[in-house]
């Protein structure tokens, strides 16, 4: 406070000297700064709204600066190459790399400290394979699909027109019908810039229905029969809930809602649009089976599946008995980590609710193999993936096959600013601004998301070669090493149970026996 007093007075000494020689233009030029500093402490003390500025006017908007700018510098100038948040630089490295096609390759060995416990590292095998020249792929779709899909090993995951640019919707979706992969259209509609490319679709309905819904919110399904029966939706799924905020819904504020998102959404120009956290399609587990054997129907027998971030292991497994007692299964089930992150959230949700993927793909997978449904129903998982080890490790896990967003967004340009909520995305990705989205070139970018998911599945399948296999269906729980203290180490074989076929419904073993034993199909209990 007493500087400012002394700062004033300078400041007015130095405009009233600049006033009485006003013939010399360099005396203003040297007092106006003075005098805007000198206002701007005025306003400082005046206002009432932060306590910092009012003790150190002026001077205390360097705090706010620093702030500003804190992600910035922690990015490029504190974090090492392998503990930054959420993807460390060599992971962003690696995947920069590879969607510009140079090489992604390390000297000098590991950065990482292979004592540390929690270190994870795949098995090599004495003798390796040959990698497979053509990438293997997943059959989508049980007995009760008429039209099956065959998934690539690595796929867009979900992102919605709306949080996502046009542009950048443009080159996900371009990328993935140069590559031959899938593009998951997020929750936010089935829009011109998902169909305009030609890439095969995943299109996602969530809580709103966007682009199927009635007047009053609820599901239409003749519109959504029209739109599903297009040649570029290759499966149909329902999201129950994301990674990034399970159990939360959404609120599109009405000056977001122009008119193409309206069109696209099937909703009012200008009018806040309310996602519930619930469904109305459903409201039991039973009835959630029936709804997506009913959106099967409706696509004309194309798969259908669902995607949740898991929670309780009884209510899955009340999910997995109204399988089996309805003789219906969804093609596939698309598990959603915590660590999952495009969608903005409350940090209460993003940090401290959901399980994160690896236990819930071993939660879904073991269930579905108890149950006696694994081999009708196939796993995606979602949250974190933007390497050949990820994708690998999550195989082993339960996996048939890993979609991936974040990797995506880099691979069209994300630096990891973390303002996709915002609409001042630096990078023209998550935003509709179209001055800032202008920026981002889409014929590039396009062969730059086809170069990411190429060189990840070859990278994929050259560590399976390493461990002697050639095809995912060959790997096993025990390829996967854990360590777990100084001086153990386990394999995930014996890290965690692993059900036989059908033993839910023969003799379930008591670690599951009661969660078994409550699941009740016509309710999820809590």
């Amino acid at each position: 406070m007493r500087f400012f007093l002394v700062f004033l007075l300078l400041a007015t000494a130095a405009v009233a000297t600049a006033a009485s020689i006003g013939e010399s233009p360099w005396w203003w030029f040297a007092a106006a700064p003075l005098a805007a500093c000198a206002l701007l402490g005025l306003w400082d003390l005046l206002q009432r709204r932060h306590s910092v500025l009012r003790n150190y006017p002026v001077l205390g908007h360097a705090r706010f600066l620093l702030e500003r700018i804190r992600p910035e510098l922690q990015q490029y100038f504190v974090e090492r190459n392998f503990d930054g948040r959420p993807f460390d630089r060599d992971v962003r490295s690696i995947v920069y790399e590879r969607a510009k096609g140079t090489d992604a390759e390390q000297p000098f060995g590991t950065e990482r400290d292979v004592y540390e416990v929690g270190y994870e590292y795949l098995v090599p095998s004495m003798a390796p394979r040959q990698a497979p020249e053509t990438p293997p792929r997943v059959r989508i779709g049980g007995p009760d699909c008429t039209r099956p899909y065959d998934m690539a090993l690595l796929n867009v995951s979900a992102m919605s027109f709306g949080s996502l640019s046009a542009n950048a919707v443009l080159a996900l979706n371009g990328g993935a019908a140069a590559g031959g992969f899938a593009h998951d259209t997020g929750e936010g509609g089935l829009s011109e810039y998902h169909l305009r490319p030609g890439g095969d679709l995943v299109w996602e309905l969530g809580t709103g229905y966007f682009g199927c819904r009635t007047d009053d919110g609820d599901f239409d399904p003749k519109e959504f029969a029209d739109k599903a029966a297009h040649d570029q939706v290759k499966c149909v799924s329902l999201k129950l809930s994301q990674g990034a905020k399970p159990g939360i819904g959404g609120v599109l504020p009405g000056p977001k809602v122009n008119a193409e998102i309206a069109r696209v959404r099937d909703v009012p120009q200008g009018q806040t649009v309310i996602s519930p956290p619930y469904h109305r399609v459903f409201t039991t587990p039973r009835e959630l089976v029936r709804f997506i054997a009913r959106m099967r129907e409706l696509s004309g027998g194309k798969p259908a599946g669902f995607k949740l971030c898991v929670g309780s292991r009884r209510q899955f497994l009340a999910v997995c008995k109204a399988m089996v007692e309805e003789g219906t299964a969804p093609d596939f089930i698309i598990v959603d980590g915590a660590e999952g992150g495009t969608g903005a959230a409350p940090l209460e949700f993003a940090d401290h609710v959901g399980a994160p993927l690896t236990e819930g793909l071993l939660t879904v997978h073991n269930a579905l193999v108890g149950a006696g449904l694994r081999d009708r129903v196939r796993i995606g998982a979602s949250g974190k993936i933007a390497t050949g080890s990820d994708l690998v490790k999550r195989m082993i896990q339960g996996a048939d096959y890993g979609n991936a967003a974040r990797a995506m967004m880099f691979a069209v340009g994300c630096i990891q600013a973390q303002r996709c909520h915002t609409n001042t995305c630096p990078t023209g990705i998550t935003t509709q601004d179209s001055r800032r989205a202008r920026a981002l070139d889409v014929g590039d970018k396009t062969q730059r998301v086809r170069r990411l998911q190429e060189a990840t599945v070859a990278s994929a399948l050259e560590l399976m070669a390493s461990m002697g296999v050639t095809d995912p269906a060959q790997l096993r729980p025990h390829m996967l090493r854990r360590r777990t203290d100084l001086y153990t180490e386990q394999s995930y074989q014996e890290l965690y149970e692993w059900l036989e076929p059908g033993e839910l419904l023969a003799d379930a073993p008591a670690s599951w026996a009661a969660d078994w034993k409550s699941a009740d199909p016509d309710a999820f209990a809590i």
